[in-house]
Order: structure tokens, then sequence, then C-alpha cells
């Protein structure tokens, strides 16, 4: 039981370690929340500062989904739970990250991380659909809402275990709560397409 506590408390400090804040203050000194969407994660730092650190950002963000997950199952004791709340765990760190004044990213990257661990088919069918959302419509926020609503879909007609699919629906409220204001620009149309406002820019 202290075990996975500790794996569980271990998760969320790991989720907490936000490597777009951290990557743009190597690169440019600079915190990323201050520019472009005020997102720390790897879409705004795709648009801040470029492909690359991007890129890092992403796997990286990914990386400690698949982590945290790995932990639950080192110290879980074979209980199923253990790996699904420490990969929770690592999203809500990296959302509300306790090293960066609880002010963090939306959790996509580290969902598929988690998702990809814990329901692989799932998450590559979610993915699939998800990634042709976005190279029709450029939106990605819109892509991060299909696959996260895609996910519990797929855990039930794949018939995978029930506590994947509460997983699943907690990471989908997760993400309806961070791109709530993103949801109210693609009603309105002003969503920013991937691929537009490049460079280092004030505001959101």
């Amino acid at each position: 039981m202290l075990a996975s506590i500790i794996a569980v408390a271990a998760s969320y400090l790991l989720g907490s370690v936000s490597f777009s804040i951290l990557i743009a203050r190597w690169v440019k000194g600079i915190d990323i929340r201050k520019y472009g969407s005020g997102n720390a994660g790897a879409t705004n730092t795709l648009r801040v500062l470029g492909k690359g650190p991007a890129a890092v950002v992403f796997l990286l963000d990914v990386g400690k989904g698949i982590a945290a997950v790995l932990l639950g199952k080192w110290l879980g004791d074979g209980q199923p739970w253990v790996p699904i709340l420490c990969g929770a765990a690592a999203i809500t760190g990296h959302n509300w990250p306790i090293w960066f004044r609880f002010k963090g990213g939306k959790g996509i990257a580290t969902t598929i991380g988690v998702m990809a661990t814990i329901a692989f088919w799932p998450a590559l069918i979610a993915g699939v659909i998800a990634i042709a959302a976005v190279a029709l419509t450029r939106y990605v926020s819109l892509g991060s809402l299909i696959f996260v609503t895609l996910l519990p879909v797929f855990i039930l007609v794949l018939s995978m275990p029930r506590e994947l699919f509460w997983a699943s629906l907690l990471i989908w409220a997760y993400a309806f709560i961070r791109h709530r204001t993103n949801i109210v620009k693609l009603v309105r149309g002003q969503e920013h397409k991937l691929g537009t406002g490049k460079g280092v820019q004030h505001g959101k």
C-alpha cells in the first residue's frame, strides 16, 4: 500500500516537470506561458520556438506519461488501478505542476504516453483519427479533443477492463477543462491553425 502511494505521488511530481517551460528558459530565456497561446506545451513551443524544441518537448512529455505508468506497474504489486492512478497523477502534474505555481499545459502529450502504455489499441486507433483531423483542419486542439473523446469509446468497443474506461473518462474531463478557451475559439472560428503565428510574440 505504501509503495503504491509513493508511486502515485512520485508520478505527480514527475508530471509536474514542465519541459516546455524549462526548454524555453534554456533556449530563449523566456517564460513560455507569457508568449504565443500562453500554454506550456508542445504546440505552443512549436509556435514560439520552432520545430526542434517542440519535438523535444513532445517526446519528453510523452515519455513522462510512459514512465509514470511503468513506475505504477513496478511498485503496484500487481494491482491494476495503481498504474492507472500513476498515469492520471502524471497528467495532473503536467496540467497543474507544483514546481511552476500550478500553471502548466493541457496534458495531451502526457496523455498519449499514458494511454499508449495502458490501452495501446484504443490509443492507436483514436490517435490515427485525431491526426487525420489535424491534417484536414490544422486545428491541434480539435484533434486533441477528438483523441480523448474516442478513447473511452474504443475501450468499450474492444471490451477492455472497466478501470481503463473510468480512467479515460477522467482524462476526457481533464482535456475539456483545459481546452475550454480553445472550444470557444473553435466555435467562433477564431482558433489558431497549425503553422500560423510562428515566432516569439507576447499575448494569447
